[in-house]
């Protein structure tokens, strides 16, 4: 290369792509839809259709990287055009392997299939009623004060409430676990990109408790989510270990908190600077789910997930040798001009939204999807039933067209560091 303005910006560590990703992932699907990335052996997918036939193929791509990334090193050196062997085999030794994203065929269908009854519309509802009495209550304390840092004052204690509600979590326990979740390291940091997973972090801190959860709830059953857990079976009638059950726990409490609170952020930071949507979904809440989904796509949580290929395949027009690390651009796919008119525009009721990929597509797709989507449509309709007006505070991130938004030092994660808003009551 001539010059180091050439030289491609990397996805993994620069800071400017972490404050404006979308701009990044334009200009990389403009080089290709699927192409390798420089300085990196690893492929990026930005397509929409691209993306949907690598997280739908679970026979030529599996998840063992997931939880890693894609800069992790691989535990073996793959050999020849089918790895699949080689990866069951090393299938442990990548890191977080213990982690339920990165199980794959028979481990994960069976670990699957344990949580498939956790999050059904009928247990929703019942929930509902403790998340608008919770939503209500701290939304009344923040509109009182007339301004909230909505990270840490209401989307993360909120979230975190809602779910270790929903798990049956003691009410004594749950100011540990929240520290456990936010003191912990981020995803996908841009620090160190080739950090392994943070919930290695947090189970290593919660881990006692929730084996002590599990256990007590196979002694002594209560009507919660970690008592169906706790004593639910494979399919073949078999038990699962105490280990596996704590393992899949924590991941729903960790998971659930982390990826709710940051699109719950990313919304109200959208409403703050549309004064006409806010009016609009005021005056029309059933509008709420709708621009919920535009969000979804727009700015969803989680940026990118990453497979490796088992065997030589394709994507695209693309050749991808076994043992490839593949990242997988939720966020460029759902931008993709091919797919979505008006890419970068904020269209509410957008047709066919509900395809975006936000929450992943295929075997992986987010389990805890219909809660993340209950629990955000829950506060933002008492929080606009509650306000006349929210705007973002110029004193803390500037004026409009000159405005100063921090983002967590993620490459996997989108979501605000803070946001403070100014809160008119009615």
């Amino acid at each position: 290369m001539s010059s180091n303005a050439s030289v491609e910006r990397d996805f993994f560590t620069d800071q400017s792509v972490l404050l404006d990703p979308y701009s990044w992932l334009d200009e990389s699907r403009a080089k290709g839809r699927v192409r390798r990335l420089d300085g990196r052996d690893v492929l990026m997918v930005t397509g929409f259709d691209e993306a949907v036939a690598v997280l739908r193929n679970r026979d030529a791509f599996s998840s063992a990287i997931a939880a890693a990334g894609p800069t992790a090193p691989l535990p073996f050196e793959p050999q020849g055009s089918d790895i699949s062997e080689q990866i069951t085999e090393h299938h442990r030794k990548f890191v977080g392997s213990e982690q339920f994203i990165s199980y794959d065929g028979l481990r994960h269908s069976a670990s699957r299939s344990l949580l498939t009854s956790l999050f059904v519309p009928s247990r929703l509802r019942a929930n509902q009623e403790y998340m608008r009495a919770l939503a209500d209550r701290m939304v009344i304390a923040a509109v009182s004060k007339g301004k909230s840092e909505i990270i840490s004052e209401l989307a993360t204690p909120y979230v975190t409430l809602v779910i270790a509600d929903l798990l049956g979590i003691p009410e004594e326990d749950r100011s540990i676990l929240f520290e456990a979740v936010t003191s912990g390291p981020q995803p996908g940091s841009i620090d160190d990109a080739d950090a392994g997973s943070s919930l290695l972090h947090i189970a290593q801190h919660i881990g006692k408790l929730f084996f002590a959860y599990v256990e007590d709830r196979r002694a002594n059953p209560r009507s919660d989510v970690l008592t169906e857990l706790a004593t639910a079976k494979y399919p073949n009638g078999s038990i699962p270990s105490t280990q596996d059950i704590v393992m899949l726990a924590i991941f729903l409490f960790a998971a659930g908190q982390d990826t709710s609170a940051k699109l719950l952020g990313n919304a109200v930071r959208n409403l703050a600077e549309n004064t006409a949507m806010q009016t609009r979904l005021r005056g029309d809440p059933a509008k709420i789910p709708a621009f919920i989904e535009e969000m979804l796509r727009l700015e969803g949580s989680t940026k990118v997930t990453f497979r490796l290929p088992r065997k030589d395949t394709r994507i695209g027009e693309v050749a991808v040798p076994a043992g490839t690390r593949v990242v997988a651009s939720l966020a460029g796919a759902n931008r993709d001009p091919v797919r979505w008119e008006d890419p970068h525009a904020f269209v509410l009721d957008r047709p066919k939204i509900t395809e975006h990929l936000a929450f992943g597509r295929g075997a992986h797709t987010c389990i805890g999807a219909p809660l993340a989507r209950a629990e955000v449509r829950v506060i933002l309709e008492r929080l606009l039933a509650r306000t006349s007006h929210i705007a973002l505070s110029e004193a803390h991130h500037g004026r409009p067209g000159q405005r100063e938004l921090h983002y967590e030092p993620s490459y996997i994660i989108r979501g605000l560091e803070s946001l403070h808003v100014e809160l008119t009551g009615k």
